[in-house]
C-alpha cells in the first residue's frame, strides 16, 4: 500500500479512517503518524477486533524502532518489519550501536 493506496482507502472507508484516527498520539508527528497508519491500515484485517491492542502496540514497536533506534527482541523486529514491508519512510534517521561507534573510534 503506497501512499496513494492509504489516500484512496482513507476516502472510500471514511469510518475506519476515522476510528484508526484515534489512535495517534499526541507527541507523533505528521510524519510518524502517516507511516504508523500505514502500518495500522495495512495490518487491520490481520486482527480481530479484540487483538486491536495487540496490533497497535506492534505499530508502536516499529515506529519506535524506526524512528527512535529502540531496540527489542530479534524474533519481535522480524515480525514488525514482515508486517511493515513496502512502507517507505522517507528520511528516516540513522542509528548506530555503542560498538559500531568504539569501533569507528579505536579505527582512527
Amino acid at each position: 500500500m503506497s501512499s496513494l493506496d492509504v489516500q484512496e482507502f482513507i476516502q472510500q472507508n471514511r469510518a475506519v479512517a476515522q476510528q484508526v484516527e484515534t489512535f495517534r498520539g499526541y507527541w507523533e508527528s505528521d510524519k510518524h503518524w502517516e507511516a504508523r497508519r500505514e502500518f495500522i491500515l495495512r495490518n487491520m484485517n490481520d486482527f480481530k477486533a479484540e487483538q486491536l491492542d495487540h496490533l497497535l502496540s506492534l505499530s508502536m514497536v516499529w515506529s519506535n524502532n524506526v524512528f527512535m533506534g529502540c531496540r527489542y527482541s530479534t524474533e519481535l523486529l522480524e515480525k514488525v518489519k514482515e508486517m511493515a514491508e513496502g512502507i517507505v519512510v522517507e528520511d528516516a534517521p540513522v542509528f548506530k550501536t555503542r560498538d559500531e561507534i568504539i569501533k569507528n573510534q579505536q579505527g582512527r
